[in-house]
């Protein structure tokens, strides 16, 4: 039983140019990488832009105190690569300080046993090594083009600015407000009297903004002195010590010691083309192994059937990823992720995600730089003896999976936000592109379902009744309508070539979410 409307219909049309194109979360950061194209900038110098602009605009989801990964198309080359940027647990922690409450599982955030006072899921002792900064800097360094400073710069005169606060901004400031609340810090920057949700007007144009000098200040540091100076500069050493104060295990020498990684991408056959995805701790080999059981189970008598098969590789796919890598994380755990997609105009591609990992992260604001610091040890297993047990300076294991596809002369890049509703979103959205005929359009606005764990598949309330009725002879199903709040099927961003023609489309019920054209900001730019 639902509330919502049954006969209302959206749609977004991809956005389709002959110039570069960037698909993103946030319009008015659709528009700032726009702009860097528009004035000769590489893919990768709008990735950088975006980058930093998404962790001001939307600060809940990413930012500069997060982790993530990326896919890199050089069109000269015509070669991918995958950079890693993920998270690491603090070389000091000691997971004697993570005690089992013997209470049952932590919540709905997890299936595992539950920590004492949920240390492992917010308050500074939550916090893991970031590498956000750093894996744009080593990824810029090799392609960018445009100076560092010019592209960071633009996000910290929007932090000056703050962030406007609009229904949509309300809406996820509110869903958290009992956890910012214990924060002093968290409170002062996302609460009104540290305690309300700010709430812009109901009939009136208001004004309210978020108060974000302090990370404005740190952003400028970072854009003069380089992406080390988040590890290594003053900005490491504020970052290290308000943690420390707060009680987390995060040094100074994590952050210096910490570097990110160009790697080889996993490259694959899947049906109607070829994919690339990032390798080890992230969801790449997941879909790899997905899209092998998909191809296993041969033809299909109809969509149905099809729906069906894909609901198997989902599902057998997770559990080997389970079993074998260790992610127990639950499929109701709210992620904090941001994924855009960008191509220029001569063919170059990122597919970038970045994530705090849950909304709001840890729930901890860094009082000396502004950052909204992230929850990376929630990804770790606290009972000791499992695949991804706890302990210091591990890496951790991300559910983010940005990738590269090509199918006859159409290439794609790909990825989406929300947990573990991202590799369902991505493998269904491949699909599309591979067996569709590299249609944008017409891939983002197909129904999903989402098999991110457990023996329920959720089902697009818009899938045609016969089809569910087939799928149900297999699996249990619960169909819900694709709503703003929450994401049932994640929230994906993907660009498109064929031929010397762009494409991109974000997911169709996101109120942010735009693809922009170079040609669409020319005017202002």
């Amino acid at each position: 039983m639902t509330n919502f409307s049954r006969s209302q219909i959206v749609t977004k049309p991809a956005r389709m140019s002959q110039t570069g194109i960037v698909a993103a979360q946030h319009r008015r950061i659709a528009e700032l990488g726009a702009q860097v194209l528009a004035a000769g900038g590489d893919a990768l110098d709008a990735a950088t832009a975006v980058s930093f602009g998404m962790g001001v605009l939307e600060p809940w989801m990413s930012g500069p105190a997060g982790g993530g990964a990326m896919m890199v198309w050089r069109a000269d080359e015509a070669k991918p690569y995958a950079v890693y940027y993920g998270m690491r647990a603090p070389a000091g922690l000691d997971p004697a300080a993570f005690p089992l409450a013997g209470e049952g599982r932590a919540s709905d955030l997890f299936p595992w046993k539950r920590v004492v006072g949920d240390r492992n899921i917010e308050g500074a002792t939550a916090v893991a090594v970031p590498g956000v900064v750093d894996g744009i800097g080593i990824a810029h360094a090799r392609w960018g083009r445009m100076p560092w400073h010019d592209l960071v710069q633009p996000a910290a005169a929007m932090a000056r600015e703050g962030l406007k606060i609009d229904w949509y901004a309300g809406l996820m400031i509110a869903s958290a407000v009992r956890s910012l609340a214990r924060d002093p810090d968290a409170a002062a920057l996302f609460l009104e009297d540290g305690v309300w949700p700010p709430v812009g007007g109901w009939t009136a144009l208001t004004d309210i903004r978020l108060a974000m000098g302090r990370m404005a200040d740190t952003l400028d540091a970072i854009a003069r002195n380089g992406p080390r100076e988040m590890h290594e500069g003053d900005v490491a050493r504020e970052l290290a010590r308000d943690v420390a104060d707060k009680g987390g295990s995060l040094t100074y020498a994590d952050l210096a010691a910490y570097r990110a990684e160009i790697q080889t991408p996993l490259s694959f056959a899947a049906p109607g083309g070829l994919l690339h995805v990032t390798p080890e701790l992230t969801a790449g080999p997941t879909l790899a192994d997905a899209f092998a059981r998909y191809a296993a189970a041969g033809s299909f008598a109809g969509p149905g059937d099809e729906l069906a098969a894909t609901a198997d590789a989902l599902s057998g796919a997770y559990a080997d990823r389970l079993a074998r890598m260790g992610d127990h994380d639950s499929p109701a755990a709210p992620g904090s992720t941001t994924h855009f997609s960008i191509v220029d105009r001569h063919g170059n591609m990122v597919a970038m995600t970045q994530t705090l990992l849950s909304v709001f992260g840890s729930r901890v604001v860094s009082p000396s730089t502004g950052l909204l610091l992230n929850n990376g040890i929630m990804w770790f297993d606290p009972e000791q003896g499992g695949p991804n047990a706890l302990a210091g300076g591990k890496r951790c294991l991300m559910n983010v999976c940005p990738i590269l596809g090509e199918s006859g002369d159409t290439r794609f890049a790909l990825g989406a936000s929300g947990g573990r509703k991202i590799l369902p979103a991505v493998f269904q959205l491949a699909r599309h592109m591979l067996a569709g005929g590299g249609d944008l359009d017409a891939a983002f606005h197909a129904p999903r379902i989402d098999v991110s764990g457990g023996d329920m598949v959720i089902a697009d309330e818009a899938i045609p009744g016969a089809d569910l009725a087939s799928l149900r002879r297999t699996h249990r199903v619960e169909t819900v309508p694709r709503t703003v709040f929450p994401y049932a099927f994640a929230c994906p961003s993907g660009v498109a070539r064929q031929g010397a023609t762009n494409w991109g489309a974000t997911e169709i019920v996101s109120p942010w979410g735009d693809a922009v054209a170079e040609e669409d900001v020319a005017a202002t730019a």
